[in-house]
């Protein structure tokens, strides 16, 4: 491209590009995501957003609210594009940015990400009306092939500072901050707290009382599979307790949708030939399409593809690899964000007043790095006995998590869209 800072420029602005720097633009992004897995390494601090659906005047409010790039290390979970107004400008700018800045900002596939779906519901539209043709639209479709289908947040700090003095001066004695909430303003809205964990040799007197997740997928009479997992986000067995001067924080897993019943392990996800339109079942279109939901095992979703999973199965999955959170959108929340499972698994939604008519809030999640000199230890790609950077009682211990909730841009900033060409007459 010729100047991809003017691009980012112009499209910061709203203004859309040409035709012939979207071609060269998506076919440079191609040649980046290409080089990517399946599931990609992102190191903390990171701040991981959810949908955006084409509300690009929200997505400038999230970049105001969370900091810009790449000042800010961001992780977007999908949904780029459908349903707002503005899904070229949106996604194309995300683009941009992914060329300009290659390690501040990681995109992975949603379900929208996708050529029936956005036949359906508005981008390939767009992409008509604002082009004059389907070409921008194809370009796309290429691009959203070779996007990841997941990301592994690691060496995220356990403990989170609080931001103000207030937080502070309430903190529970002998114990640390886990969430915090904040508004746009910065103003903490809610925090939650943990007791303060004692050093390795304290604990090790409790954990005759710590007994990992069942097993429940062994049927009766077979072995259970292996108690522990190797390191954070593998599925690769290992007996190494790790050692009380690396993180205590596993892995976090960041999915669009959320788990298969074809996945019992990170790898699994890393096999899938992912270049490739979304299919209509299998583990791709699971980790796409799945929701979690106050059941036990799995259940049929009412939204025809992927499958509703309980919490056992989030503890399950979490516990068999060695992660300490699963992150994923999907979901419309009204709050921003919804914690389920003891914290084991959260939704975030990053498009405000949703559709520009259902009055929700909207949230990012930011994970701070871990600064114990620890850090979350590399894959052990199976090595028997690596230590997998959990500490001696058999627990991972949930990353520090702080929430910025915001609401809609001003609707003075907006303008209006233009739902049709101005027509031309001749009398």
């Amino acid at each position: 491209m010729s100047d991809l800072d003017q691009a980012i420029e112009q499209l910061r602005g709203c203004r859309l590009i040409p035709e012939s720097q979207v071609r060269e633009l998506c076919y440079k992004a191609r040649e980046l995501l290409i080089e990517e897995g399946n599931v990609v390494s992102v190191d903390a601090p990171v701040t991981i957003c959810g949908d955006i659906h084409g509300q690009f005047h929200d997505l400038m409010e999230l970049f105001r609210v969370g900091g810009d790039v790449p000042d800010t290390n961001y992780l977007f979970m999908g949904d780029f594009v459908d349903r707002g107004f503005y899904s070229l400008e949106s996604f194309l700018l995300l683009l941009c940015l992914k060329v300009r800045y290659p390690d501040r900002i990681t995109l992975i596939r949603g379900n929208h990400e996708s050529r029936q779906i956005t036949t359906v519901y508005g981008f390939y539209d767009e992409c008509i009306r604002k082009y004059g043709s389907a070409n921008v639209w194809r370009y796309c479709c290429e691009v959203f092939d070779y996007l990841a289908l997941g990301a592994i947040v690691l060496g995220a700090s356990s403990t989170l500072e609080p931001t103000s003095n207030t937080a502070l001066s309430s903190m529970p004695a002998d114990s640390e901050l886990e969430t915090e909430s904040l508004n746009s303003r910065g103003e903490v809205m809610m925090s939650t707290y943990r007791p303060r964990q004692r050093s390795s040799s304290d604990a090790s007197t409790d954990s005759r009382n710590i007994s990992p997740p069942r097993d429940i997928s062994a049927a009766p009479g077979q072995a259970a599979a292996p108690s522990r997992s190797g390191a954070p986000g593998t599925g690769a067995s290992g007996d190494g307790n790790g050692s009380a001067t690396t993180s205590r924080t596993g892995a976090v897993l960041c999915v669009h949708g959320g788990l298969s019943p074809l996945i019992d392990s990170v790898d699994k996800i890393r096999l899938i030939d992912r270049k490739q339109e979304v299919p209509h079942e299998g583990a791709m279109c699971d980790l796409l399409w799945s929701d979690p939901d106050e059941i036990e095992g799995w259940g049929l979703s009412p939204r025809g593809a992927g499958f509703l999973f309980g919490g056992d199965i989030v503890k399950q999955f979490n516990h068999l690899n060695g992660l300490s959170l699963v992150a994923r959108a999907h979901q419309l929340v009204m709050e921003g964000y919804k914690e389920m499972f003891d914290g084991g698994i959260v939704t975030v939604w990053s498009a405000p007043n949703y559709c520009y008519r259902c009055g929700n809030v909207a949230a990012i999640l930011e994970l701070g790095e871990d600064a114990s000199g620890g850090g979350t230890v590399a894959r052990s790609n199976g090595e028997y006995g690596r230590s997998n950077g959990i500490v001696t009682d058999n627990r991972v211990i949930s990353p520090g998590r702080r929430y910025r909730v915001f609401e809609a841009a001003a609707q003075d900033t907006r303008g209006m869209p233009a739902k049709k060409p101005v027509a031309d007459y001749f009398l």
